[in-house]
């Protein structure tokens, strides 16, 4: 036993020193457990089967899926729109926004979609996002509490309680707790966290999609030679093929996207052809956007009887029309060495091969207006692609630079397509189903996970980039600790120090003490390996003295949630330290509080909710 505690010991230490990842740490020490003969190979690797790693990794894919399709970023947005001017008013609602994200995407993905947008909004209505982002943060763990799903020591409790013959917790269970939690969390930020939260100056304007559209639009004059036109009954075009005119040549006219009006009459049933080529089918009542100059496109609408249609303002043009969850724009800078240097290139061209159209280009700071290019170094240029085709347009060219991040501005889109309603079904479905007790959990979140990987709602490199790795593999690592604990006796050792101290007292009195042992733990260690820990100790305490495990669990999975005094505790936390321009003591100042109000509801409610 004193060999497990050491082990104990020393892992702990080595999550609070924070020099390895946690993974690291969780690895070493389950080969540990097997190098000193304290568990066998099986118990060792034991982990790695186990159904709640499956459905947490199943469930990272989930939540990329709403993220990629666009369903997190619409929610961003909804609640910048409902937040208007009013700082308070924007404080309520991220904080609440964040927290009902994070029920059903990973509190990670939660903050990760909201922080630009909330930081975004911070600077445009005079505020310092450094009032926003800690609720941001703490709302996101607290919003963990609302599902089983939510966070995964709700999943890690549990599948412990299952596991020792016990009844487990029904999906929305958990919101009886967590939603009385996360209304206490708005209203300490309203009254008291709010002018706890410093004023600290950061320069983190973020430049988010619609500026970039807008500072496009001034550079590259994109708003003076765009046109959509819908194809008539009476036009040559019908029933011919692109390939068939001379659009560059003849008519100096680019054509860039085509809307069909009528896709279903169709074999594919496609209701855009982003990249028309020349074996593109003209079809009645067509809407093609395509870009020359006035002159170009006033001869090509008399020549084949096209009719003029009206453009959106410019910017809403481009991102509703033009970019989406697949395709978008970008720049790209060409150096010096690059093998571009010296070609000619046609604005408005759509080259096959690397998968991008040529929209415009600029040269000293200055927009190029000619049809044809000689490429020099410097040059800049907008282009449009499916967002892979943009990410990979490095690998044909070495020596482009690409401005910012194509896949992180792919998920500021908020345009829903279909494949956003299937990631939202297959979400919909995974509920019911834990909702029905129709399969297991982990069978659950697979078969969710399953339909978005299949139906193309994330491509399966996005989806292998989408799973948080650090935390499946660290999980699955420290759940042989657990087994370890009980193994050796040591959790029961711990269990009996509780239950000698405080059990005697009061039930109340032991799940205070649960819960101040493990918000300590949380303080420094993953929640997911402090819950690992814990689950089975409060297990074994509970039978000792005979009463319910369920109020003694729910206490683990609440505590294991309440990081809020440390920016280590939590990914979340950390993920605001910066942009917030946080120290250590602020965190200590604006959670210590609220940690308080958490102790003092859990010990009112949860034995009203979970009986002893």
């Amino acid at each position: 036993m004193s060999l497990m505690l050491t082990i104990l010991s020393i892992t702990i230490l080595l999550f609070i020193w924070g020099k390895f990842t946690p993974d690291i740490i969780a690895l070493l020490s389950m080969l540990s457990l097997f190098a000193f003969g304290i568990l066998d190979l099986n118990e060792t690797l034991s982990g790695f089967s186990n159904p709640t790693v499956i459905m947490i990794a199943a469930l990272f894919i989930i939540g990329e899926g709403l993220s990629q399709t666009g369903w997190t970023a619409r929610a961003g947005e909804k609640f910048m729109e409902l937040a208007g001017k009013s700082t308070t008013r924007l404080l309520l609602i991220t904080t609440l926004g964040s927290g009902l994200l994070s029920g059903v995407v990973s509190n990670t993905g939660t903050v990760a979609t909201l922080m630009p947008v909330t930081i975004s909004s911070a600077w445009s209505i005079g505020t310092l996002p450094s009032k926003l982002l800690m609720p941001v943060a703490f709302g996101s763990n607290t919003g963990g509490l609302l599902t089983l799903t939510g966070t995964p020591p709700n999943i890690i409790v549990n599948n412990t309680m299952l596991e020792s013959g016990l009844e487990g917790f029904s999906f929305f269970e958990f919101a009886l707790i967590g939603l009385p939690l996360l209304i206490i969390t708005l209203v300490y930020f309203k009254y008291i966290g709010y002018r706890l939260l410093p004023n600290n100056k950061t320069n983190n304007k973020p430049v988010d999609i619609s500026t970039t559209l807008h500072k496009w639009i001034e550079a590259y004059k994109v708003d003076d030679d765009y046109y959509r036109l819908r194809v008539r009954s009476v036009s040559p075009l019908l029933n011919t093929k692109i390939g068939d005119w001379n659009f560059e040549t003849d008519h100096h006219v680019s054509i860039l996207r085509i809307k069909r009006r009528h896709p279903s009459r169709l074999k594919r049933n496609e209701p855009f052809i982003e990249f028309p080529n020349d074996d593109t089918e003209f079809m009645y009542h067509d809407i093609i956007t395509v870009k020359g100059d006035t002159e170009a496109i006033n001869a090509l609408m008399i020549h084949f009887r096209l009719g003029l249609l009206p453009l959106e303002p410019i910017a809403d043009e481009l991102r509703n029309n033009l970019i989406n969850q697949e395709v978008g724009m970008t720049e790209i800078i060409v150096t010096p060495k690059s093998a571009l240097v010296g070609r000619k290139v046609r604005i408005g061209r759509f080259f096959k091969r690397f998968g991008v159209q040529l929209m415009a280009a600029s040269r000293n700071n200055s927009p190029l207006t000619e049809r044809e290019i000689t490429v020099k170094a410097g040059d800049a240029f907008l282009i449009r692609g499916i967002w892979s085709d943009i990410e990979q347009l490095k690998d044909h060219y070495e020596n482009l630079v690409i401005i910012g991040s194509p896949e992180g501005m792919a998920k500021t889109v908020t345009n829903l397509t279909f494949k956003s309603y299937i990631a939202l079904a297959s979400l919909i479905l995974m509920i019911l189903l834990l909702v029905l007790d129709v399969v297991p959990g982990a069978i659950a979140a697979l078969i969710s996970a399953g339909i978005i990987l299949i139906t193309g709602c994330v491509p399966i490199s996005k989806a292998y980039k989408g799973i948080s790795w650090i935390s499946v593999v660290m999980i699955a690592a420290m759940i042989p600790m657990g087994l370890a604990l009980q193994k050796t006796g040591t959790a029961e050792l711990i269990a009996n120090g509780l239950v000698s101290s405080l059990g005697n007292l009061h039930p109340v009195a032991l799940l205070a003490g649960v819960f101040l042992l493990t918000t300590t733990f949380s303080q420094v260690i993953n929640n997911s390996a402090t819950a690992v820990l814990m689950a089975p100790i409060v297990i074994i305490a509970a039978k000792s003295l005979s009463i319910s495990a369920a109020p003694l669990m729910i206490g683990v999975a609440i505590s294991a949630s309440t990081a809020f005094l440390t920016p280590v505790g939590t990914t979340t936390n950390a993920m605001v330290m910066s942009a917030g321009g946080y120290k250590f003591k602020d965190y200590l100042k604006v959670g210590a509080p609220l940690l308080l109000l958490f102790l003092i509801t859990t010990l009112l409610l949860v034995p009203l909710i979970w009986p002893f």
